[in-house]
């Protein structure tokens, strides 16, 4: 009964909390289509304000009502005027949570590339139009090949998406697995990592294709539940999870990474899997040392 009642008034208070600040957030994103230049790069200052103001009150939230310990490393001399590249693994919805305990207000708000269909979900798509999440066109193999003239006119279009963050640095996350590890998904695909699914390495090479060049560091980011059982964000909102460890590698950013055609040279795709392999070997490993740690202090 405690768990539920928990659950339920952290749940309130996290509504509220969007119900208050999404009406100034909006009107900021509206101003954003009446300004140009610089007034609009300030419109889409505070709007990115607003939402950081509306992670650190979810943060105080958490801090208040629930007992989960944040155990964060690796997150001395981030910085809000740099802008990365965020590799982390995912298992629940509460590695969400998770990233905004560890980089909100340490590195720009974070974003994630979307599908440009998603511009169209009711009440969602505006929100992440608003925060100037770039939408991306991805066009298939079959499509180009009736279509050739359209050839590299989909990574132009995710460009001109990320025009605004040659003028506002910005943290870009990237889930490589492509969805939530699960026992059952990790056994169909034969993984050979013992907490992880095979990394996609052609979603980051494509977002480094748009944006490497922009970007000044790889934040490769951990996240691990000590528990046996993955928990949901129900458990972590109903004060059910004790610990969550966040572990934070910074890497620079090799060029040669977005320096080819990922598509159609071999010899680059070869490169780029190879060094999302290596990652992914290293992340295993942490993975189970970090499952391991004794709880801090």
């Amino acid at each position: 009964m405690r768990h539920l009642l928990i659950g339920i008034a952290v749940t309130l208070l996290l509504l509220l909390n969007t119900l208050v600040l999404f009406g100034p957030l909006m009107i900021f994103a509206l101003l954003k289509l009446v300004f140009q230049s610089e007034m609009r790069d300030r419109c889409s200052w505070a709007v990115m304000w607003i939402a950081e103001t509306w992670a650190e009150i979810n943060k105080l939230i958490f801090r208040l009502c629930i007992p989960t310990r944040w155990e964060i490393s690796g997150h001395e001399g981030l910085r809000g005027d740099t802008s990365y590249l965020v590799i982390s693994n995912h298992q629940s919805w509460v590695d969400i949570p998770a990233l905004v305990q560890a980089l909100n207000r340490r590195t720009p708000f974070f974003k994630f590339f979307l599908k440009k269909e998603l511009i169209w979900v009711p009440f969602l798509g505006l929100a992440w139009w608003a925060l100037d999440y770039p939408f991306m066109k991805r066009y298939t193999r079959a499509f180009l090949a009736n279509n050739p003239e359209l050839k590299g006119k989909d990574l132009e279009i995710t460009k001109e998406a990320c025009e605004l963050f040659k003028r506002q640095p910005v943290t870009v996350v990237n889930y490589l697995e492509g969805t939530r590890f699960t026992p059952g998904k990790h056994a169909e695909q034969a993984s050979p990592y013992r907490y992880l699914l095979k990394p996609k390495a052609g979603g980051v090479a494509f977002v480094l294709a748009a944006m490497g060049e922009q970007m000044d560091a790889v934040l490769d980011v951990t996240v691990a539940y000590p528990s046996e059982q993955i928990p949901g964000f129900w458990d972590l909102i109903s004060g059910r999870v004790s610990r969550v460890i966040v572990d934070i590698q910074t890497h620079e950013l090799d060029p040669a990474l977005w320096q080819g055609d990922y598509e159609n040279d071999p010899a680059f795709r070869e490169y780029v899997q190879a060094w999302v392999n290596g990652l992914w070997i290293e992340k295993d490993a942490r993975i189970a040392q970090l499952r391991s740690r004794p709880p801090k202090g």
